[in-house]
């Protein structure tokens, strides 16, 4: 294979690298704050989900507004001083003293995270060789999964082993140090920046092309915020599993690895719209397991189809982001495909957390499982129907 078609080039290697120091240090921390501000603080489930919901809030304000600058400036520009940031704010929860602390620095987090992953996400496809993008997507993914596997079970062996949170957060900050240095040793192809003199508009913040994707992917995203954000504190207090989390994200990111390997092949042969399809199906299922048995099997079982399911989903649906839009507007894409995400897991938070204080975990699983469905149906009914129309590559 000639030079110019070898995906795993060292530029992309780094950057690979950098989303896994994003996603470890995000993810060492996320799924235990809920029992830390239990613990710590002695919040209530309805405090926590606030207390939560306002990081996923100015992740989600600062997407549009990322994709719109990563598409009009230095793309290392972009991505060096939002990973800065993002490094930054893990001092914060070292230092904060009262929850109010606690929360003002979580939610001021959610913006540089916000960022950093729409810069690193198109600072990806920018390295990547056309030819063998679909694929490489799928494979950049794998980057998340693996932190994901890894991050909650260090934290929780940390949680279980000393009690420590601050060693927790510092952790973090370190992860996602390493990760800041290595991505200002990337370097990427010579592009000419040309301005875009249309007026400001809507769609240079948010791919209107690509709003029943974005649909289906808030669905998507709001039945795993109920579950991921939820996870920890339920199978303490229902399944007296205190280690059981880290455990259930091991199975997840095995799930999404094993998908996303199989998947790379048929994204690799264009077989875009397949990978959705069977995606979608097969995650509808894992929610209905995990509200229907409340034990260990349904708890692990569930971990496994919906990682199956997600891993094809992501790539598939990112994919289809990418493809609805025109090459100068590839960070609007990926911060729209981001921007839905992050709607979702706030809804998730928000409406997870309600469920739970007023009427208990079941009702809030079986939400995340309606919701699910609602977007499966418009995926096939309207979604699936419009890409296969309108895409453009």
């Amino acid at each position: 294979m000639a030079q110019q078609d070898k995906l795993w080039n060292a530029n992309y290697i780094k950057v690979w690298t950098a989303n896994f120091m994003i996603f470890f240090s995000f993810m060492i921390v996320t799924p235990l704050l809920p029992l830390y501000l239990s613990e710590t603080y002695q919040a209530d489930k309805g405090t926590i989900g606030i207390v939560l919901s306002g990081y996923t809030l100015t992740a989600l304000l600062a997407r549009p507004f990322s994709g719109f600058l990563v598409d009009s400036f230095p793309r290392k520009v972009v991505l060096l001083t939002s990973y800065f940031l993002f490094f930054s704010f893990f001092a914060g929860y070292l230092i904060a003293g009262t929850m109010t602390l606690f929360a003002i620095i979580r939610t001021l987090h959610g913006a540089p995270m916000g960022a950093v992953t729409v810069a690193n996400s198109t600072s990806a496809i920018d390295v990547l060789p056309s030819s063998r993008r679909a694929e490489g997507i799928g494979y950049y993914g794998l980057s998340n999964n693996l932190a994901t596997s890894i991050a909650p079970t260090v934290g929780l062996l940390i949680y279980d082993t000393i009690g420590n949170y601050d060693i927790i957060f510092l952790l973090g900050l370190c992860v996602a140090g390493i990760g800041f240095a290595i991505n200002a040793t990337v370097h990427f192809p010579v592009k000419e920046i040309i301005p875009n003199k249309d007026p400001i508009s809507f769609d240079r913040f948010f791919l209107l092309e690509g709003w029943r994707e974005g649909f289906v992917t808030v669905c998507v995203g709001t039945s795993y915020g109920v579950l991921a954000t939820y996870l920890a504190i339920y199978g303490k207090e229902v399944l007296h599993m205190t280690a059981g989390t880290g455990a259930w994200f091991a199975v997840l990111s095995g799930g999404l690895i094993l998908s996303r390997l199989v998947g790379a092949r048929s994204l690799r042969k264009g077989k875009v719209v397949s990978n959705v399809n069977h995606g979608i199906l097969i995650s509808v299922f894992g929610y209905l397991l995990f509200a229907l048995l409340k034990n260990p099997v349904g708890y692990y079982g569930a971990a496994l189809i919906i990682g199956l399911g997600n891993g094809h989903i992501w790539p598939g649906l990112q994919t289809m982001f990418i493809n609805l839009a025109p090459n100068n507007k590839r960070g609007t894409a990926n911060s729209t495909q981001l921007t839905c995400w992050d709607i979702g897991m706030g809804l998730g938070v928000i409406f997870g957390g309600m469920a739970i204080h007023h009427t208990g975990y079941s009702s809030a699983f079986w939400f995340a499982f309606g919701i699910n469905v609602v977007g499966v149906l418009f995926y096939f009914l309207c979604a699936k129907k419009h890409f296969i129309k309108h895409r453009l590559r």
